[in-house]
């Protein structure tokens, strides 16, 4: 029989006296309108047909589907909506089964949950991800989810917004089977189930469960939710159906659904979810095509290089270390092996995966193996003659066509590059520490950087699985200069008044994992230090300068790797320490400062000004191409909350608000 087509999405055809229902709706198969709609008459139309002993609902490509058209946020909603759908597909009087191939997400895990049975194959993952958008599941996921795998696993899954592989989701009870063939599977269990009485996931009862365990799993997620409030009310609702009626649940959760998608929170998370779509285009670069890259050189295999290493090994690249002597690449090596240990460790790597990386990996003192190398990133000591001095080195040993990366932080990459026989293979790559974890990598576009080398340190950042944000050259390039305004202007209203603990606590307040005085002990001081000391022969003596941070450096306390930096680390836990209190209090009298109060939202203000102001000129310049490119830096750079959007969005709410 030809296939049946009930939509622009959505095409049918019957195979074996099934309905074998197919959502074709690219990249991701999202629940559009059009896709709601062909669900519907593809279920009335099998519900009608008598030689139809049941339906299979299954995704085109590698994805079932990918959760709610964010499009249509915002927008006046469009028959059928999603619980109307979701509410036919469990009411139908004929036996319904989820194919699922690859991931189902979001609105899409709640139309599996509504059919009568699940059947997934090895690739699938299953997840709950709406909190993440400063939502909650909205179609019936808080109330149905509970009820097949239980509140401990459901407070879990939609708390948290983490995704799960097919063997979990087995385990859990969460599919009925996993199978190579999922679409042979799926019509077997249709014919399984046909004609007998069908499980309908919304009747069920939720399973007993130790308050103990449900409690423990609330803080869980609590304590991660940084006053978040799309995680609380998940969990609320997932607790709820233990209690209440399904119709009673659903309707408690579409309301909090509805509540939540016109709130700021939630606002904010989708302005982030659509500039990390837009981080690393270029308009330039269009049509430009990456080139091959197989085998990246990285010198240097301290922390950071190392951690570059594990990156580029994990994303499949064959890796050669270089370092200085054959002792130093030995001690790089055991380095590199014991990340990728902890990460086995961890469950973030497979013990065989981590065997291949160990065998991609070279690491020597021989610079000469660099010549096989298609990319070599440097991550040797921040000087300016060090790295100047190494590039003009890799010019007589890599091949003309190597593309040469530089991970400086402050440095002007542009003078490195000058250095160079080829000036426009240089590019910036800055990554954050630990470079194997952090998401973050600043792609600077260096003056002579020509388009393939740009498009080939995108597509190297993100085969690692990096979010890449491209940014012009400048003194810190994005992050690091707006850091910069932050921290004078946190000091200035230290050298006003406020202690640092006070700044801290408003801005962890604010959703901050720490503040700004914790986070410079844990980095250590005498970097920044170092920084300003050769810094000062060029500083505008009329600018405002604070030497607090500099007599404590001078005291010799550089954070917690001294115990003592802005606070007190000899008890084991940051502490007020009185003997800054007392310097910063000389500090004030010598420049007669009479210090005053500042409130929470006065220090989140001003900081916050800070910040965006520094972005406004960055945009201003040209450094960074986007208001989105700030705050995505800002987010996976620098603690800022995602929830509250970045800096250049809150400026943004308030400047509109």
């Amino acid at each position: 029989m030809s296939a049946m087509r009930f939509s622009e999405s959505v095409t049918g055809i019957i195979q074996d006296g099934v309905l074998v229902v197919t959502i074709d709706n690219p990249p991701v198969n999202a629940i559009s309108a059009h896709v709601r709609q062909g669900l519907v008459e593809a279920l009335d139309h099998g519900a009608s047909l008598g030689l139809v002993v049941g339906i299979v609902v299954t995704g085109a490509g590698r994805t079932f589907v990918g959760g709610a058209d964010i499009k249509e946020f915002g927008q006046p909603p469009v028959e059928p909506t999603l619980p109307e759908v979701i509410e036919r597909i469990e009411s139908c009087g004929k036996p319904i089964v989820a194919a699922v191939n690859g991931a189902v997400l979001g609105g899409g895990c709640e139309i599996a949950l509504a059919c009568h049975g699940r059947v997934a194959n090895d690739k699938a993952s299953f997840g709950m991800p709406e909190v993440k958008l400063g939502i909650v599941p909205g179609a019936g996921g808080t109330q149905r989810l509970p009820r097949l795998i239980g509140t401990v696993a459901a407070i879990d899954l939609i708390g948290s917004g983490r995704a799960i592989k097919a063997a979990e989701a087995l385990s859990l009870g969460l599919v009925d089977g996993v199978a190579v063939d999922h679409l042979d599977a799926a019509l077997s269990l249709v014919h399984d189930l046909a004609g007998e009485p069908l499980r309908r996931t919304g009747l069920l009862g939720v399973p007993p469960a130790e308050p103990a365990a449900v409690e423990a799993a609330t803080k869980k997620v609590l304590s991660r939710a940084r006053g978040q409030t799309a995680p609380a009310e998940a969990v609320r609702l997932v607790k709820a159906a233990t209690d209440v009626e399904l119709r009673q649940g659903l309707a408690d959760e579409r309301s909090t659904f509805l509540r939540l998608r016109d709130s700021t929170e939630a606002a904010a998370l989708r302005h982030v979810f659509f500039a990390e779509r837009q981080a690393g285009k270029v308009e330039k670069l269009e049509g430009i095509v990456a080139r091959n890259i197989e085998t990246v050189g990285i010198v240097g295999t301290g922390l950071m290089g190392a951690g570059i290493t594990v990156a580029a090994l994990t994303s499949g690249y064959r890796v050669v270390g270089v370092e200085q002597t054959q002792e130093a690449a030995d001690k790089g090596r055991e380095r590199i092996s014991a990340t990728l240990e902890k990460s086995v460790q961890s469950g973030r790597l497979a013990a065989a995966a981590r065997d291949g990386c160990r065998a991609r990996l070279t690491v020597t003192a021989d610079a000469g193996e660099l010549a096989s190398a298609d990319f070599v990133i440097e991550a040797v000591f921040d000087d300016l003659t060090v790295k100047t001095e190494l590039f003009q080195r890799l010019d007589g040993i890599v091949r003309p066509d190597a593309i040469l990366a530089t991970n400086t932080s402050y440095l002007n990459p542009d003078e490195i590059a000058a250095a160079t026989a080829h000036p426009e293979r240089v590019v910036g790559l800055h990554f954050f520490s630990p470079a194997n974890i952090m998401r973050l990598v600043e792609v600077v576009d260096c003056k002579a950087t020509v388009p393939d080398v740009l498009a080939s340190a995108l597509a190297l950042a993100r085969k690692m699985g990096k979010l890449p944000v491209v940014c012009g050259v400048t003194e810190g390039f994005i992050g690091n200069r707006i850091f910069s305004a932050y921290r004078r202007e946190a000091e200035f209203m230290v050298e006003d008044g406020a202690a640092p603990h006070e700044i801290d606590a408003a801005l962890e307040a604010y959703g901050f994992p720490m503040g700004i005085f914790a986070v410079y002990d844990m980095a250590g001081l005498e970097i920044a230090w170092a920084r300003r000391k050769r810094q000062a022969a060029t500083r505008d003596p009329n600018a405002r300068y604070v030497e607090i941070a500099d007599k404590l450096c001078e005291a010799g306390r550089f954070g917690r790797k001294t115990g003592r930096g802005w606070y007190d680390y000899s008890g084991g836990e940051r502490a007020v320490d009185p003997a800054v209190k007392t310097l910063i209090e000389a500090a004030r009298g010598a420049k007669g400062i009479e210090p005053r109060h500042f409130s929470a939202d006065e220090i989140v203000t001003r900081l916050l000004k800070a910040m965006a102001d520094e972005g406004a000129a960055l945009l201003a310049e040209g450094i960074a191409g986007r208001p989105g490119d700030i705050d995505l830096v800002m987010i996976n750079g620098y603690g800022f909350p995602a929830h509250k959007g970045g800096p250049m969005f809150a400026a943004d709410l308030d400047t509109t608000s």
